[in-house]
This record gives structure tokens, C-alpha cells and sequence, in this order.
């Protein structure tokens, strides 16, 4: 039975582990390489130039046979050039096929020493191109030169002062946050702002502060117009609930005395402590307000000295930070803050794209113009380039060498003799003609000097 072609395609990559199998229509890829369509027509035209080569050889072989005939034929002396140019164009095009064949394989399968030189030695010459590349590409002095000379802090500030390219620039740093914000998830996110900021809390003693800054308030004053409030509020409250507080004071009374005198005492406390409330709202140097500066500053000072208010303040602290309800709200404003950006980035003409436009433009400009922050901005980028280059130099040129070992050694013979192929069999035919000159003219030195 006819065998298919994926049997065909199965097998062929059963026989050749480095091979992968390609769908029916596409040609399989060479053991890491793709066969294009391009590949393709290289290997053609070396084909070409190999049936071009070898016809020239076979061409010359032809000529000396001729000529030899002719030669002991007796057709005359011209027939001794013809053989020494065709003889040594031979000698040429023979040496060259074998230089150009033991660069890919063995030639005629002869196990003859230094041939086959790219198959059998493809990870040393990868070894050595990675060599190559870190020891003049990737070295520090090179990368620097060459950042120099190109002057990347004026072209880059002559681009961004452009409007149109800062109005790029912004879009895709907009579109930027918006999608690292996406990736990003809520939940982890609210995570880690809890515990930071609960960390940094819990790591910064706060009642010094706290004392410091009630110190200052008190000292100039700030405090004042919190009493007022709070004496309008007391002197309203009074006023709209005078028979609750003539209530209380009358419910406190002991059982015995008459009820008239409960009242009479509940309606003078009522009255007193109205007047005292009056007097303290409109006087702004009432005793009572002289009281509560003091009261104010003895509890700063407290506050920045007092090791017992102290660790009562940070006790607060602490049990406040620990309830779950403290915790959720720094969670949510994560997502608050997010919505706000989002919403920020999406809107061409909000205040975070606008300002972001405006300083890329100024930015621009002052690189443009200023010697000295170009100066700077060229200075960052070399030493960015130059610590990347000679920190992770191994790293790059490993990707070369270890490229190149894991490619199979015929393919990688194929691939290579399909892009310079081509360019190698104009070595054959030059050595064909080089060699016929060169035989033609020692032929000719002979018998002008050896008779």
C-alpha cells in the first residue's frame, strides 16, 4: 500500500529526533531554523551556481583533452598553451571545490582531517561569536562611544518638543497605567497598602507629634474658634432642653426632700449653668477658657514628655488600627484611588494628561536647548547602557552560544551553505580562472627562458 504523506512526515521525524514535523503543503523547519519560501529560492540558486561551477570544471577538463589530442596530433604549438591554461584551470577549480565542500561536509565522504569544519566545530564558532559580540559590542568604552556620537538627549528633546509627539507620547503612557491598573488586582492591592500603611503606623510613634502640634495650635491660637463652637453648641443645647436638665437634677435629689424644693434646686442649677455657659460663649477671657489653654498645653506637653501619655496614646493608637472597620476603609481607597486615575487617564482633557502633556513639552524644549541637561540626560543614559552591557554581558552572549548549540549540526550546514552558497561557488569558478591564467603564464615563462 502507497505510504501518505503524513506517514511519510511521521517517519521522516522519527528518523531525525531535531527535526520538527510541518503540516502537508509547508516545508519542515531545519532543526531550530524555518524553511521559508526565501530559503527556498537561496538553495536554488546555490544549486545553479554549483551546476555553473562544475560545468566550467568540466568544461576545462574537456579543453586539455582536446588539446592534448591536438597536441600529439602535431596541430602545432599553440595546443601546449591551450593544455597548460586548461591543466592548471583544473588544478584551480579542484583545489577550490575542495576548500568550499569542507567548509559544509566531508568531500566525497573521506574522513580527511579539518573538513566538515562548520558541523563539527558549529559550538566552538558560536562560542567564539559570542566572544566576539561581548568583546566589541557589548563592551562598556564601545556602548558609551557610540551613545556619545549619537546624541540621544538632543534628539530625544527636539522630538518631544513637537505637540504632536508629546500628545503620543501622553496616549501611550495613559494607555500604559490603564493597563498595568487592569492587571492589577483589587484585592491584593488593598493588601498591601493595609499592611504598609498599618506597618508604618504601628513603626512611628505618634504622640510627640500630636503633642508638638496641639502645642503650636494652642500657642497661636488655632483652638479658639473649636471652644466657640463648642460653647454656642452647649449654650443651644441648654436653651432647647432646659426641663431635661431640671429633670435630671431633680431625679438625683434624695427621696425625703419636698418636691417643690427639687424643683426650686433643678431650676437654679439650670439657671447657673446657663449663665456659666453665656458668659464663657461671649467673654473670650473667661477663667473657664484661660482653664482649658492650660488644660490644653499641660496635655501637649504630656504628650512630647510624659512616658505614661504616651504609651496611652499608642494603646489607642493600636486598638483603633485593629478594628476591622479602620482596616476597610484603607482597603477601599484603593479602589477610589484607582477609579480616580483610570478615569484621570481615559479623559483627553483632564488635569492628570494635561499636566503630563505640558511637562513632556517643557521637558522637550529645555533638552533641546540646554547644553547642560542634555549633558546630564546623555551622562544617564550611557551609565543606564554601559551597567547593563557589562552586568548582564554573559547573559547576552550566552543567548548566542547556547542558540547555536541547540541547533542540529546538518541543518545548521544547510541553512548557512543556502545564504553564502551562492557567494562560495564564485570562488570555484574564479579559481578556475585564475588557475588557466596562472598555468598559461608559467607556461609561457618556460618556454621563453627554457627554450
Amino acid at each position: 500500500m502507497a505510504r501518505t504523506k503524513t506517514d511519510t512526515a511521521q517517519s521522516a521525524a522519527q528518523a531525525d529526533p531535531g527535526a520538527v514535523a510541518a503540516p502537508p503543503g509547508r516545508a519542515a523547519p531545519l532543526g531550530g531554523f524555518g524553511r521559508s519560501a526565501a530559503d527556498e529560492e537561496k538553495r536554488r540558486g546555490v544549486r545553479r551556481m554549483k551546476a555553473l561551477a562544475t560545468g566550467l570544471l568540466l568544461t576545462v577538463a574537456l579543453i586539455y583533452v582536446l588539446a592534448k589530442w591536438a597536441q600529439s596530433s602535431g596541430a602545432g604549438g599553440w595546443t601546449g598553451f591551450v593544455a597548460a591554461a586548461a591543466e592548471a584551470g583544473m588544478v584551480g577549480a579542484l583545489a577550490d571545490w575542495f576548500a568550499v565542500t569542507a567548509l559544509f561536509k566531508r568531500p566525497m565522504g573521506l574522513p580527511i582531517p579539518h573538513t566538515a569544519i562548520i558541523p563539527t566545530k558549529k559550538d566552538q564558532l558560536g562560542q567564539s561569536l559570542g566572544d566576539f559580540v561581548g568583546e566589541n559590542f557589548l563592551s562598556g568604552e564601545v556602548v558609551r562611544r557610540r551613545l556619545r556620537s549619537v546624541g540621544i538627549g538632543g534628539r530625544l528633546g527636539g522630538w518631544l518638543a513637537e505637540p504632536g509627539n508629546a500628545d503620543r507620547v501622553t496616549a501611550e503612557l495613559s494607555t500604559a497605567l490603564r493597563g498595568a491598573l487592569t492587571v492589577l488586582r483589587d484585592s491584593d492591592v488593598q493588601a498591601v497598602v493595609g499592611e504598609a500603611i498599618t506597618r508604618r503606623a504601628d513603626a512611628q510613634e505618634i504622640a510627640p507629634g500630636i503633642g508638638a502640634m496641639l502645642e503650636k495650635v494652642v500657642a497661636e491660637g488655632g483652638h479658639t474658634r473649636v471652644v466657640d463652637l463648642v460653647c454656642a453648641r452647649a449654650h443651644d443645647w441648654l436653651v432647647a432642653h432646659g426641663d431635661s436638665v431640671m429633670e435630671a437634677v431633680s431625679g438625683g435629689a434624695p427621696g425625703w426632700t419636698p418636691r417643690f424644693v427639687d424643683r426650686k434646686v433643678g431650676d437654679r442649677v439650670y439657671r447657673e449653668l446657663l449663665r456659666f455657659v453665656t458668659e464663657m460663649r461671649d467673654m473670650p477671657g473667661h477663667p473657664a477658657r484661660g482653664a482649658v489653654d492650660r488644660f490644653l498645653t499641660d496635655f501637649a506637653t504630656d504628650l512630647r514628655s510624659d512616658p505614661e501619655t504616651r504609651a496611652k496614646v499608642e494603646r489607642l493608637k493600636s486598638e483603633v488600627l485593629g478594628r476591622g472597620e479602620v482596616q476597610d476603609l484603607i482597603a477601599s481607597a484603593w479602589g477610589s484611588v484607582r477609579a480616580m486615575i483610570v478615569a484621570a487617564a481615559e479623559d483627553e482633557r483632564s488635569q492628570l494628561r494635561l499636566r503630563v502633556r505640558a511637562s513632556l513639552l517643557s521637558l522637550g524644549g529645555r533638552m533641546a536647548t540646554d547644553r547642560r541637561l542634555r549633558g546630564k540626560v546623555d551622562g544617564w543614559l550611557e551609565g543606564a547602557a554601559v551597567y547593563v552591557v557589562t552586568t548582564y554581558q554573559s547573559e547576552i552572549t550566552s543567548l548566542i552560544t547556547d542558540t547555536v548549540a541547540g541547533w542540529d549540526a546538518e541543518h545548521t550546514s544547510k541553512k548557512i551553505e543556502a545564504h553564502i552558497g551562492r557567494d562560495l561557488q564564485f570562488i570555484r569558478i574564479n579559481g578556475t580562472v585564475v588557475g588557466a591564467l596562472a598555468g598559461l603564464c608559467i607556461y609561457a615563462v618556460s618556454q621563453a627562458f627554457g627554450g
